[in-house]
């Protein structure tokens, strides 16, 4: 747990980042329906101030994490450099902001050490130092041992098969929205005004707004005692699938931002528990493995839309229903999960 923690205290900034980045991108494509058409009004000029917003938004919130985040280092990292103080120290002060004691201690760890090295001397009196040895040693870090692990039970292999089946699903269904809905709503006359950089930024900041409330509401929901994770998962993944299938409905500029704004909500319970549940549901040693694979099946299927889109016919409303429905079945996906994390430790 003490690992887990730290690592969502790492990364904290670079969640902002993304949220803040996909945002913009799901504004871009899927709120400014007329964005073809404005870029050709407001011309290079307007492109390279949006260009230069962006790039002054990702430096500031590079320069905040610094002063919002109190960020701590690893302790294997602070191990393996022989820091051990450091890293009990960091185990203390992950343990006190969940409210739990730690009863580790710099001499238990060491003992812990000194016994491993003793078995590992016991067991292999001679180090082969050779070439090849060393070469050995090192591809060992890429065997298939951390994969296995992930299968080794019935029901751990079956947990690992549908979280790559939903961030799988999921990372086709949002792009898949995105390229086709801004044609198929222009094809049915939508009427989106004219595309103005007021409106623009305007209703991107409506959008970010939004979505901050459903990233804290999903902290709050996961623990419940009658939602959890999954439950909370699965609720948001068919409300998001339902608000999307909602917005082709969508005539005019402002109903488009209605929807999209319990699209954006719901989104981000969505993705803050999906975030949080999957490395908790790894087996420790193998949740980098873990994170690795999901993440893989993510951007695999993610590439898959704007290959539709290229061969597609995209006035067709079949690829927009398909997403809305894709999120929906990853919903009900999220209630099979096996394991329900909330009030246990890591596996």
């Amino acid at each position: 747990m003490a690992d887990y923690g730290t690592r969502v205290m790492w990364h904290a900034h670079l969640w902002i980042k993304r949220e803040s980045s996909k945002q913009y991108d799901n504004y871009a494509r899927g709120t400014t329906w007329n964005y073809p058409h404005y870029r050709t009004v407001a011309g290079d000029e307007a492109g390279d101030s949006r260009r230069d917003n962006m790039k002054g938004a990702v430096m500031f919130l590079w320069a905040i994490r610094f002063f919002l985040f109190k960020l701590c280092e690893s302790p294997k990292y602070l191990m393996g450099r022989g820091r051990d103080e450091e890293a009990v120290e960091v185990v203390h002060k992950v343990a006190k902001a969940n409210g739990k004691v730690s009863h580790l201690t710099v001499e238990r760890l060491k003992s812990a050490g000194a016994l491993e090295t003793a078995r590992a001397v016991e067991g292999d009196l001679e180090v082969d130092s050779s070439a090849i040895a060393v070469l050995r040693r090192h591809l060992s870090k890429f065997s298939s041992g951390h994969v296995k692990s992930l299968f080794a039970t019935r029901k751990l292999a079956y947990s690992t098969s549908l979280l790559i089946i939903l961030w799988a699903l999921i990372g086709l269904a949002f792009p898949l929205y995105n390229s086709f809905v801004t044609y198929y709503l222009d094809s049915r006359g939508a009427d989106f005004g004219d595309g103005s950089v007021h409106i623009t930024y305007r209703n991107q900041v409506i959008l970010s707004v939004i979505g901050v409330p459903g990233a804290l509401l999903a902290g709050w929901l996961v623990e419940l005692p009658y939602l959890g994770r999954r439950g909370t998962l699965a609720i948001s993944t068919v409300l998001t699938g339902a608000f999307i299938l909602a917005s082709t409905t969508a005539r005019s500029s402002n109903a488009l931002l209605g929807w999209n704004c319990g699209y954006s909500f719901t989104s981000n319970v969505m993705y803050g528990v999906l975030y949080a549940l999957s490395p908790e549901v790894f087996p420790t040693k193998d949740r980098g493995t873990g994170n690795a694979l999901t993440a893989s099946a993510n951007r695999i299927f993610g590439i898959m839309s704007p290959i539709i889109a290229i061969y597609a016919d995209l006035t067709s409303d079949i690829p927009v229903f398909i997403a809305g429905a894709i999120f929906c079945a990853a919903g009900f996906i999220a209630l099979l999960l096996p394991f329900e994390p909330r009030g246990h430790a890591s596996i």
